[in-house]
């Protein structure tokens, strides 16, 4: 296929899926939010250095393109994977199988539970992980990060448990659950068994990319409900169709474009953090960059924390954080590494997320002499551990260095 043939395509700006064909052979399923300029960033001249040899020869093979809009980039994210089930499109595996994946599924159980599985621990041929039957599973997801963050915007709309143990009715967990769902704004204090298991269904026909089904059944439900009097459920389905038009996935459109950008780069870029302060006070954020194992100094960055009142390191973190990624206008990193253990790593998670924004995150874990002891989520983060370890080793010779100059400067006033 060739750029000057896109035009008969009519391909609109909006968010969607897109199929490559060649004959009726379904090439490679792909999501967008804008399905024109997505499938346009096919046809660049740099295609092979930035996608890679598998994808330039399938835009050579086919000679046909299918695509579907969607209301919400979520959409997309769910239909590309039901699409992606459905052809096992040889391009969209690179080399992987069905185990390398993650999944959504739904446990069969007396109140269901949605998690995020990968596929080397789910047996297809009788649905279960980990020795629990499953109801029903839903991917391959290739992105497990836009997975995991597309059912936490489902879960603001169609509330479920998540929970790693089982709840049920009977269980001595069902109570507690309950009050950490109500904590959180998911469920009211009384659970309603019913209410729930028809909500698990809503849940179950958009994870398998069936939004129009979808909207379909909750008008109708919405009409039955007014016509019969309850008036309290008629104007929840309505809630629930808005919310359904209204998603902000804001964070999916940014993780898209992240991947976008990636995919683009030759390079591989890092971002580490650190902060130091003097008995609470003049606290310092730093930022430090490295790209293919080399320090870029000119792009460190200082951050003067404000909103510290005694050594929260954090506190610090998330504010730095927060301010860093206020500058939309410096490159995004591929991955971040921070100074700390898994409660500093989850607490970077946080601030990224409220922000909107999925980066995958490492932390170096330090000795009692702060020499690097372990470094947590490397793999995950697909970085080394030696780059990990550079840039945190950076980013603490950086932070040192600028709170021993405002301490002396400091000094020299008092």
């Amino acid at each position: 296929m060739q750029r000057s043939e896109l035009a008969k395509f009519e391909l609109p700006d909006v968010p969607g899926v897109y199929l490559f064909k060649r004959g009726r052979t379904v090439l490679y399923v792909g999501k967008a939010t804008s399905l024109r300029d997505r499938v346009r960033s096919y046809f660049d001249d740099d295609l092979i250095a930035t996608r890679g040899p598998r994808l330039v020869d399938m835009v050579t093979k086919a000679d046909r393109l299918a695509h579907e809009t969607t209301p919400t980039v979520l959409e997309a994210l769910v239909r590309e994977a039901a699409l992606i089930k459905k052809y096992h499109p040889a391009a969209n595996a690179e080399g992987k199988d069905d185990k390398t994946f993650l999944y959504a599924v739904v446990t069969e159980e007396e109140i269901p539970r949605v998690l995020v599985a990968r596929g080397k621990d789910i047996d297809f041929n009788a649905p279960s992980t980990g020795g629990q039957k499953l109801k029903a599973l839903y991917g391959p997801f290739p992105s497990g990060a836009q997975l995991r963050e597309g059912l936490r915007l489902i879960r603001r709309i169609f509330p479920f448990f998540d929970t790693p143990k089982p709840v049920g009715t009977k269980s001595k967990h069902h109570v507690a659950h309950v009050e950490f769902n109500t904590q959180i704004n998911q469920y009211p204090r009384t659970f309603d068994a019913k209410e729930y298991r028809r909500t698990i269904r809503h849940v179950m026909l958009f994870l398998s990319g069936r939004g129009k089904e979808l909207r379909v059944t909750l008008e109708k439900e919405m009409r039955r409900a007014a016509k019969e009097e309850r008036f309290e459920e008629a104007a929840a389905r309505r809630r629930e169709l808005f919310a359904l038009d209204h998603i902000q996935d804001v964070s999916l459109i940014k993780d898209e474009n992240l991947e976008e950008s990636r995919s683009k780069s030759s390079h591989s870029r890092i971002e580490a953090y650190d902060t130091a302060h003097l008995a609470g006070t003049n606290a310092i954020g730093v930022m430090t960059v490295v790209e293919d194992g080399t320090p870029v100094k000119r792009e460190y960055r200082t951050f003067n924390i404000r909103g510290m009142k005694k050594n929260d390191d954090i506190a610090s973190l998330k504010e730095l954080l927060t301010r860093r990624f206020g500058h939309s206008e410096w490159p995004f990193p591929q991955v971040i590494i921070i100074d700390g253990g898994t409660t500093h790593k989850k607490a970077a998670e946080t601030a990224l997320a409220a922000l909107g924004i999925i980066i995958p995150v490492a932390a170096v874990v330090k000795d009692e002499r702060h020499r690097p002891r372990e470094v947590i989520g490397a793999r995950r983060a697909g970085v080394s551990e030696a780059d990990a370890v550079l840039a945190n080793s950076e980013a603490h010779r950086f932070s040192l260095a600028k709170h021993r100059a405002a301490r002396s400067r400091k000094l020299r006033t008092v």
